[in-house]
């Protein structure tokens, strides 16, 4: 039931990055939730363990993490678009 409960988390901290900055995330909600693990991972190397915790997840520096990786991820695909065309 953990396991669940993260999934859903990472999901939901992915797709709230996703809205944030405005762009899409590869892979729907697949990618939501890969977004939501590696930014939340990313969050707490960067910014450390603080706010409230969900499910395992330190909500505002995932939700950080995810952000800044939403819009690396994005802007890579960009410049592959342009470059593939």
């Amino acid at each position: 039931m953990e396991f669940l409960w993260a999934l859903i988390i990472g999901g939901i901290i992915g797709w709230l990055a996703g809205l944030i900055v405005g762009k899409d995330i590869p892979g729907g909600v697949i990618g939501n939730i890969i977004a939501g693990f590696i930014g939340a991972w990313l969050g707490s190397l960067v910014f450390g363990h603080w706010g409230p915790e969900v499910g395992g997840f330190y909500i505002i520096p995932a939700l950080i993490g995810a952000i800044i990786l939403v819009f690396i991820v994005s802007f890579i695909m960009k410049n592959m678009r342009k470059h593939a065309s």
